[in-house]
């Protein structure tokens, strides 16, 4: 009887109808997705690559498509029978054209969904104040356009600075705020803002799907307080019973050189902080609050800057983040498939092999493998690994400080530092793929096996160099491998035949 009634009431649940998610595997779309499904949704989620999807704790409860938002045929074929799409694809952090990219995969997405008789889009953007916009916030405009003119009932929410825990301008406000009592900062300091916080995002998205059809337009999100960037960090720092904050604004401070200072304190790479730094430079405070009069506002009431602040640094404190900035592909890594033996059919490849045995069991030596990187490190000369990371940076790479979502789990997808997760199989397999720059792609696997009862680790580099500067780097590199690669190995060993923390 009680089996039959909770089929009876799936059943009416997934009768809300059928949302489309682009950008699961990104914090907005893999905070969404949860949501849905627990508002009665069914879900499918479109992503480029379906074992991104694989390690989620709803994997199990959603349909994947696999696809990307710039092929009009896959698009096509991932919207059919879908009755709300949300659009949640975006080029922050790429090159150059990033806005002209944005536009050709927004076009072919909502011609996609007229085709396909999709009965809404959600699309969340950035605010659009009157004034000379920034090349971010332009884009994003844009793409809130297009998804309006589609043809198909849309709703563009736009939104300024989203406070949770993972997020892009909560780390960046997070670390900026710690690590400097005194701070010469440039002028948009004090632009005002209306942050809004994620879980109130969320509430807004989730009843955007059933909003009625002749609703299609833009709507203005925030939270119930409009700060200056210098008030948050004044804010921020009382809720996490830091000492008031010295902050000096100087007229000096291009968004360039912002982006640069940014990236040297924050774990957030020169490439998304400059167009995160740039967006500040508007004032994005809501200039309506329409969307009050088709839905509710959340449970609990708006989430104010004190309250959003506090629940974010509840969630690192416990090292429970659902999604993390990270967690989108960095435009333009490699993704050449890996190289199985040395006459692999795309050219040289070089290896570094070691293995070492730990007085311990197979189990505790996988720990430590799994809780490899962030504040742990990487068992050998952390100076060696930090001025590696601080070169990263200074070339236009994402630099060591990522760090890790979780300090002890790892899934398809996450960063580990300059590294993301290619692959895991819990208590076997842990293989990272490089994302600092490199002239080629280069890979990282562990291995753990059982011998005699212990534990016993393998561990391999690899390396496919591009060209004559691939080769170059290796060989130049080559001596330290030794030291750095042969300690590393040892190293993971020692650690886990000392006592769990």
């Amino acid at each position: 009887m009680g089996v039959a009634l909770r089929m009876e009431v799936t059943q009416v649940m997934n009768h809300r109808g059928l949302c489309l998610v682009t950008g699961a595997s990104g914090y907005i779309g893999g905070r969404l997705v949860p949501e849905l499904l627990d508002a009665g949704y069914s879900v499918r989620c479109m992503t480029r690559s379906a074992q991104r999807l694989r390690d989620h704790p709803w994997a199990g409860r959603v349909e994947v498509a696999q696809a990307d938002a710039a092929d009009p045929e896959a698009v096509r074929r991932a919207l059919d029978g879908v009755d709300v799409a949300y659009y949640l694809v975006h080029a922050i952090g790429g090159a150059g054209g990033f806005a002209g990219k944005d536009r050709k995969a927004a076009h072919s997405f909502a011609r996609a969904a007229r085709d396909a008789q999709v009965g809404r889009l959600v699309y969340l953007g950035g605010m659009d104040p009157e004034e000379e916009l920034s090349p971010h916030l332009r884009s994003r405009a844009e793409v809130g356009r297009i998804m309006l003119g589609s043809g198909v009932p849309a709703v563009w929410l736009r939104a300024a600075v989203i406070i949770g825990s993972g997020s892009a301008s909560f780390e960046m406000l997070r670390h900026l705020t710690e690590r400097l009592p005194v701070m010469v900062t440039p002028r948009w300091v004090h632009t005002r803002i209306q942050p809004i916080a994620i879980r109130d995002v969320l509430h807004y998205l989730v009843a955007s799907a059933d909003l009625p059809a002749e609703v299609s337009r833009g709507f203005d999100i925030g939270g119930p307080d409009v700060l200056t960037y210098a008030e948050m960090m004044h804010r921020y720092a009382a809720v996490a019973g830091l000492r008031r904050r010295l902050i000096v604004p100087v007229p000096v401070l291009s968004p360039g050189l912002s982006s640069l200072w940014v990236g040297a304190i924050t774990p957030v790479p020169g490439g998304l902080a400059r167009p995160l730094v740039e967006s500040l430079r508007n004032e994005v405070v809501c200039g309506e609050d329409d969307i009050g009069r088709y839905v509710p506002p959340p449970p609990d009431g708006p989430t104010g800057f004190d309250r959003s602040v506090a629940l974010a640094l509840r969630r690192v404190q416990r090292a429970d983040v659902a999604t993390r900035w990270s967690s989108a592909s960095v435009p333009g890594a490699p993704s050449d498939p890996l190289p199985t033996d040395p006459d692999w059919a795309g050219g040289s490849l070089y290896t570094d092999d070691r293995s070492c045995r730990a007085d311990a069991p197979p189990e505790r030596l996988w720990e430590v493998v799994e809780a490899i990187g962030g504040e742990r490190g990487w068992y050998s000369f952390p100076a060696a690994w930090r001025a590696r990371g601080v070169i990263d940076r200074l070339v236009g790479g994402v630099g060591l400080r990522r760090g890790r979502r979780d300090p002890r789990r790892l899934r398809i997808g996450e960063t580990v530092d300059f590294w993301r997760v290619e692959e895991i199989e819990p208590g076997r397999l842990l293989r990272l793929r490089a994302e600092m720059r490199l002239p080629g792609p280069a890979w990282l696997e562990l291995r753990v096996s059982e011998e005699d009862g212990r534990g016993l680790l393998a561990q391999r580099a690899l390396f496919h160099p591009r060209g004559l500067a691939g080769h170059a780097y290796w060989w130049a590199f080559r001596p330290f491998h030794d030291r750095i690669f042969g300690t590393m190995c040892r190293g993971i060993a020692r650690a886990a035949e000392r006592p769990p923390p």
